[in-house]
């Protein structure tokens, strides 16, 4: 064996011990053993009984601190095999930490050399130092970020990071369920949270069961463990209000991260999620009111965010709802679609949703029918109006469309067209790629249209694409998207920041 050879066998070694969990200190502590000397920087051994993954050695130090090494999680994804439809099970990894001030990040790729690297979103501007088998940088504030080596989207890291928590219930709280360190279950497999009580997952915990939130008020699920295949999905709240869940990650549940049916007031913060099983929905809202999503990571098998209206036993308006300073990757379908299930019998309406802050890591969905990395399709009579999409950065995606605006009557799940989409805003839409296929917006007849839809600041590869821009005469300015606009599309304009500005003046 040459010494290249034995360095690889002892790291992958010296990896997997530290993703078990075999960390120097007591049994069952949250935290890396060293973490009361720097209160700045916050680490979490891996459970003993929880997945792990040893493609990567990824430590973490402050300015003057050691390097400590971080436990890694198993994340699996997916990839559909467009010739069988099956889905494709591959493995990724996911470690994270708290820290304030700024941390050093070094991962080593245990399978050989790093040829090119590359930390995503691009938007942040992280260029990492390598050397050999190892990448460095560093973060000086909280991110989630994709660390990928040699061009591979699948065996690659996800890091999550947080700021150190500096409010944590106490376990002996009556009105706190406090999950420790450790993996744990329930016996029906669901942690059902009455009124006025928080769910805590502590740093280290390992959580396989579903949190349940059904009619309850003024209900958390916090902390920075994780929620690993629990059956059903990772949440279900459900004729609620004033549920918040923040700060914690789902690995693999078997159905949707989050479904919620007919919450008002719902705020979901800092929630991270990874899916390879069909169905792998990310957070879905059915007939919500005064919702917010915030900071989210999500990768998907299926739609990242998704906001309908009538579904199952959920009734009623969507609205108010907003997503924001997120970062969404689907490996399937959409992330952001809005529209598709609604009451035919009762026709209910979308509107007052806002879309700000995001970046778009990835697309592919091979079906024309679903495809766009933002979706607004309309269904089962539903209307969709006052939409606001700002500051959006769509990264070149494998397969699929920038925008789907389409009236839609899928008999596969409607049962009838929906009403119409109005009043959308769209400004500062940037997508940086070629292998986008043309954006459509589609009315379904003279009675279902789309009407006033406005770009501002569309910037496809660098060119501002607007009303105004030197073209030919005869061509239209969704050429140069390029995007299919038909007859039942009106008040469709694209605009510069000037002239939108000069409009308001």
């Amino acid at each position: 064996m040459n010494a290249y050879m034995s360095r690889r066998t002892a790291l992958r070694t010296a990896g997997a011990a530290v993703l078990a969990g075999h960390l120097a200190g007591t049994p069952g502590t949250a935290r890396a053993a060293d973490d009361e000397a720097d209160a700045s920087l916050v680490t979490y051994p891996v459970p003993n009984g929880a997945p792990v993954n040893d493609s990567f050695v990824v430590k973490v130090r402050t300015p003057r601190g050691r390097r400590r090494t971080l436990g890694v999680y198993l994340a699996t994804l997916n990839l559909i095999n467009t010739t069988t439809g099956t889905g494709q099970t591959q493995n990724s990894s996911m470690a994270y930490f708290d820290f304030t001030g700024s941390v050093e990040v070094s991962v080593t790729y245990t399978k050989g050399r790093i040829h090119s690297a590359r930390i995503r979103p691009d938007s942040y501007g992280i260029q990492p130092r390598v050397h050999g088998d190892t990448l460095t940088f560093t973060l000086t504030e909280p991110r989630n970020v994709v660390i990928q080596v040699n061009d591979d989207i699948f065996d690659c890291v996800h890091l999550l990071t947080n700021t150190v928590e500096t409010d944590v219930p106490h376990p002996d709280d009556p009105n706190v369920i406090y999950f420790g360190p450790g993996v744990h279950t329930t016996a029906d497999g669901t942690v059902t949270v009455p009124s006025g009580s928080t769910v805590y997952l502590a740093g280290g915990a390992v959580l396989k069961s579903r949190v349940v939130f059904s009619n309850v008020q003024n209900a958390r699920l916090i902390g920075r463990g994780v929620i690993w295949a629990a059956p059903g999905g990772g949440v279900t709240a459900e004729y609620s209000s004033d549920i918040t869940i923040d700060g914690v990650t789902m690995l693999d549940p078997n159905g949707y991260a989050v479904t919620a049916g007919q919450v008002t007031g719902l705020t979901i913060r800092n929630l991270r999620a990874f899916s390879a099983k069909g169905n792998g929905d990310g957070i879905d809202l059915f007939s919500c009111k005064n919702a917010v999503i915030d900071g989210v990571f999500m990768r998907n098998a299926d739609d990242c965010v998704a906001i309908y209206n009538h579904r199952w036993n959920y009734y009623g308006d969507s609205s108010d709802i907003t997503v924001k300073n997120s970062t969404l990757w689907a490996d399937v379908a959409h992330p952001i679609n809005v529209g598709t299930h609604g009451n035919s019998d009762s026709p209910e309406t979308l509107s007052g949703l806002t879309f700000s802050n995001i970046d778009i890591l990835d697309h592919r969905e091979p079906q024309m029918l679903y495809q766009g990395c933002i979706a607004l399709n309309p269904g089962d009579s539903n209307l969709i109006k006052n939409v606001r999409c700002e500051d959006i950065r769509v990264e070149d995606f494998r397969q699929g469309q920038l925008i789907n605006m389409r009236i839609m009557y899928n008999t596969k799940y409607n049962t009838s067209p929906g009403r119409g989409i109005e009043s959308v805003y769209i400004k500062n839409l940037r997508y940086t790629g070629t292998h986008a296929n043309p954006s459509v917006l589609v009315g379904y007849d003279d009675e279902h249209l789309i009407k006033d839809v406005t770009f501002e600041n569309l910037v496809v590869n660098g060119t501002v694409i607007a009303d105004s821009m030197k073209k030919p005469s005869w061509y239209l300015t969704s050429d140069f998207v390029p995007m299919y606009a038909n007859e039942h599309v009106t008040g469709l304009r694209f605009i510069t920041t000037a002239e939108a500005q000069a409009a308001r003046s």
